[in-house]
């Protein structure tokens, strides 16, 4: 299919989804590096007096896909010869209590490593906004157990890229922002990309910022998080890097996806290595490289990707590497999880010349009111179980009239009925059930997760 006509099929789409009113961002989509479509819609400040509208220049904080990045800052330094992939963690964290870990463990997800969110929901002061260093401090005075031996499986780990941002100030002896600023920003071109804490010492707000906001219904419509009390995270892990926290926009993400192709850049051998499917002890190799995703779609060949989610933002950075095609995605006002997988799926359809589904809004849900007496049967703890027999304990519990979730990494959800067995949760935009197995006595939770679901049994 010709390049205009592909525009034509994205144009024609991105009409259809402006008349339903359920995108607030910026997507770019790109063939060779030329844009084929780059639209705005929505707004990126809400505010009493005034709605500021987006634009391409906005800059929004990526979440998730901050790690590709990280991973990019870590292979500088390989090209520097500062380090090597094997190179034990320990030479440079002597003080991280997990023995046996190298850069590689760190940059594929197979470090083993605990999780620091639930560490600090637990343990942190909350009302203090911490740092990369207090990541490595609190694992090393509380030493939470591994999850695993290193490259025993694999396990996404936003631990693990803490860590590696600290080892690149200390590798560089520079800060992670400046290193990161000089080694990639600045060479390409990437002058609305920076790493930018907003919470921390009230750093000044860059211009054409996107805030990022929650949908929630209890508001009224979109919020910032920092109103939201369950998400009181977004404060107190505010000042940490390297996970997340780098701010950019769709153009300066297109910058990053050509250089990704420039062996000036990146020699060749490090971009096989950057796309390669780790592989573990036993063998087995699993589909995630040195910060990317890797796939293979039957259209459109090998695929590296990065997503990242944080409170009041959703983004996609997607490459079709075999056919030199990119898809960049950034909001900062998600309601329908599920609507924008159906977006994203419709661009691939247009790009491998399919005819294309286009995607529809989800119904609107209509709370209903509960009382305590109809939560009583559903309290208590339950067990997730997955296909790996990896588990994840859940209290469901009652809070203020509400009903509430925990899960046992310490994320808390508020769960909103919409019929007597059926809550629908904001944060997830999932919905979950209590499936009655005894008479009014005995429930396991369903937890329907767009297109799977994850079943828990009732253990108290």
């Amino acid at each position: 299919m010709t390049g205009e006509k592909k525009e034509a099929q994205l144009s024609a789409l991105m009409g259809h989804v402006r008349e339903q009113e359920c995108f607030n961002g910026v997507i770019l989509v790109a063939e060779q590096g030329k844009p084929l479509l780059c639209e705005t819609m929505g707004f990126a400040e809400l505010c009493q007096d005034n709605v500021r509208p987006l634009t391409i220049d906005s800059m929004f904080e990526l979440a998730s896909v901050s790690k590709p990045i990280t991973a990019l800052g870590i292979v500088r330094l390989h090209q520097l010869g500062k380090l090597q992939w094997d190179d034990p963690v320990s030479k440079w964290l002597p003080e991280l209590p997990y023995p046996g870990i190298t850069i590689r463990h760190l940059l594929t997800h197979t470090s083993g490593l605990p999780d620091y969110i639930a560490l600090f929901t637990e343990k942190w002061n909350h009302a203090q906004i911490a740092v990369n260093n207090d990541v490595l401090d609190m694992l090393a005075a509380h030493r939470p157990d591994s999850l695993f031996a290193p490259n025993d499986r694999w396990m996404y780990s936003n631990t693990g890229y803490i860590m590696l941002a600290i080892l690149i100030e200390r590798i560089s002896g520079q800060s992670y922002a400046d290193f990161l600023s000089d080694q990639i920003f600045q060479p390409l071109g990437m002058a609305r990309t920076c790493v930018y804490n907003r919470r921390l010492n009230r750093a000044p707000v860059p211009s054409d910022y996107a805030w990022g906001y929650v949908y929630r219904l209890e508001h009224g419509g979109y919020v910032l998080p920092d109103a939201v009390p369950e998400m009181n995270y977004v404060h107190y892990l505010d000042g940490l890097q390297g996970d997340g926290m780098v701010n950019s926009t769709a153009t300066d993400l297109l910058r990053l996806d050509r250089a990704l192709y420039d062996d000036k850049f990146i020699h060749p051998q490090l971009r096989e290595a950057m796309f390669t499917p780790v592989t573990l002890h036993n063998e087995e190799s699993f589909d995630y490289g040195f910060g990317w995703l890797i796939e293979r779609h039957p259209q459109l060949g090998k695929v590296v990707s990065h997503s990242g989610g944080w409170p009041g933002y959703a983004t996609l950075l997607k490459r079709y590497i075999e056919q030199d095609l990119t898809l960049i995605l950034m909001q900062n006002g998600e309601r329908d999880y599920a609507y924008t997988q159906q977006l994203i799926r419709s661009v691939e359809q247009a790009l491998a010349g399919e005819q294309i589904e286009l995607p529809r809004a989800t119904a609107h849900r209509n709370m209903i009111r509960l009382s305590a007496e109809d939560y009583e049967p559903f309290l208590g703890e339950y067990l997730f179980k997955d296909e790996q027999e990896q588990t994840l304990p859940a209290e469901v519990y009652m809070k203020q009239s509400q009903l509430c979730m925990r899960l046992g990494n310490g994320m808390a959800f508020i769960l909103l009925p919409i019929s007597a067995t059926r809550f629908y949760e904001q944060q997830t935009a999932t919905e979950l059930e209590f499936a009655e197995i005894e008479a009014g006595k005995s429930y396991r939770l369903i937890w329907y997760d767009h297109e799977s679901q994850s079943v828990a049994e009732r253990v108290q």
